[in-house]
């Protein structure tokens, strides 16, 4: 693939290839709301979020950002905005409530409204099957760590398919596993708050697995023409320094970060010094004769989530934390350092160059595997001037220089076909609630108004030209 043009040092135009993707995205439990309408049952972020004191202020998603009933609004917004692609994630429990057996069609008549929407508006639907909202009764049998999960999964992303896939052409089985393994059953600071490594390990080979079961179940269902895909949080690791215990301490953390889901996906193999560093918590022999052949299935491309690097030494000798981690095989060994830079409301740092390095990381690594930026943006405590009017001059900078990498990194040869930005919505943000406003759309959640902010309208205008401005 080839852009327009130069360098931002030339004052020139910086423009993208033909054809590239422009969207945005979101996930069902942080806009939909209707928690339990037509037939909809507890996920195991309703049952976490209810539970005191694990999400900020006691916030849960059950009105979010009402996006069950305002779809047509913001599907609306979507075509002012001109976006190309609008990547959602399904609710698991609102088509499949408890986990097995058949779909209800009250919830798939909701994403088959939104997608004949989406296509009415010219927007192409990318369809999430898993982004975090797993039944309550499935995590009540053992959830992730249980391997009938998987099996459950492939069955549900087949009848997804089944109801979707005439009108469907793009698919992605999970949004990042690493958050949905080792927040939810290591460190448990996102649902199901489990504190239990090992069973963190068995989650992630499971999600590994559930995806090429998926991949399976999504290809016996879909026009051969049907995009199948799976988007990866990779973390961007960098070691303080060069000395050899520095570069330990990075590989461990690139191992069970990054490598723990492209080595079975890409390779059909677990990383060797992963299963070293973890040996003192399981000898994974839950791993079984033809799963990474089945997690290795060929996609049509991979997404990548990025916001911020990593940052990491050896750490100096001394007892362990008394903090659950989610990190297993890397306890008591690595310590996380804050990058250099300005910082996001999350606390964040804000630097593009590591998201040029995971693409040109892929670019070798990967070669023929086309890449889209599934999720990048930031969070800003974004508020109404006396006119309504939401100016947010920090949030366009990040995406105006995270978008100047990805341009980079497709000059140096990298196959980019689309950029999404996180997210079209202020919505609940997992364990903050709705302290975290990631949206260029604003949303007062106690009226449900949308306001688009600056940066919508920026973003608007980029699409149109194909670029950025000088």
């Amino acid at each position: 693939m080839t852009s327009v043009d130069a360098s931002p040092a030339t004052g020139t135009a910086l423009r993208f290839p033909p054809g590239f993707r422009w969207g945005t995205a979101t996930a069902a439990y942080q806009i939909e709301g209707a928690a339990a309408l037509d037939g909809r049952t507890p996920s195991i972020w309703d049952t976490f979020s209810h539970t005191p004191g694990k999400v900020l202020g006691g916030d849960t998603g059950d009105t979010a950002a009402d996006h069950y009933h305002r779809m047509a609004e913001d599907v609306g917004l979507m075509k002012r905005l001109g976006v190309s692609d609008y990547r959602f994630s399904v609710a698991w429990p609102r088509v499949q409530p408890t986990g097995r057996g058949p779909a209800v069609q009250r919830g798939l008549d909701f994403y088959r409204r939104l997608v004949d929407a989406l296509l009415e508006a010219g927007i192409r639907p990318v369809a999430t099957l898993y982004h975090w909202d797993l039944p309550q009764e499935l995590e009540d049998s053992g959830g992730w760590p249980c391997r009938d999960t998987a099996e459950r999964f492939a069955e549900y992303a087949g009848l997804v398919a089944g109801a979707l896939g005439d009108r469907v052409a793009s698919w992605t089985t999970f949004n990042e596993p690493w958050c949905a393994a080792f927040l939810g059953y290591a460190s448990g600071v996102h649902a199901p708050g489990r504190t239990e490594p090992e069973a963190a390990l068995r989650a992630a080979h499971h999600f590994n697995l559930a995806h090429g079961l998926g991949v399976r179940a999504l290809r016996a269902a879909l026009p051969r023409s049907a995009e199948v895909s799976l988007t990866l949080n990779l973390h961007a690791v960098r070691s303080l320094t060069d000395s050899a215990a520095d570069r330990d301490a990075a590989r461990r953390i690139d191992a069970v970060g990054n490598r723990i889901f492209l080595d079975p996906v890409f390779h059909g193999r677990l990383p060797r010094d992963l299963v070293r560093d973890t040996a003192a918590l399981t000898d994974w022999s839950f791993v079984r004769d033809g799963d990474l052949a089945a997690a290795s299935e060929p996609i049509d491309w991979l997404g990548l989530n990025y916001y911020s690097p990593t940052v990491v030494a050896a750490a100096e000798p001394g007892p362990p934390g008394t903090e659950a981690s989610p990190w297993p095989g890397a306890e008591g060994r690595v310590r996380f350092l804050p990058a250099p830079g300005p910082r996001t409301a999350m606390d964040w740092p804000v630097d593009a160059d590591g998201l040029y390095e995971l693409l040109t990381r892929l670019r070798d690594e990967l070669p023929g595997v086309p890449l889209l930026i599934t999720e990048n943006g930031a969070a800003y405590a974004d508020c109404p001037d006396a006119r309504g009017a939401v100016h947010d001059p920090e949030r366009i900078a990040y995406l105006r220089g995270h978008l100047a990498s990805v341009h980079r990194a497709i000059e140096d040869g990298t196959d980019v076909r689309g950029y999404f930005v996180w997210s079209l919505l202020d919505n609940f943000e997992w364990a903050y609630g709705y302290s975290k406003r990631f949206g260029i759309v604003h949303v007062d959640f106690a009226t449900q108004r949308r306001t688009p902010k600056d940066s919508a309208r920026w973003y608007a205008e980029v699409i149109a030209r194909g670029g950025l401005a000088p």
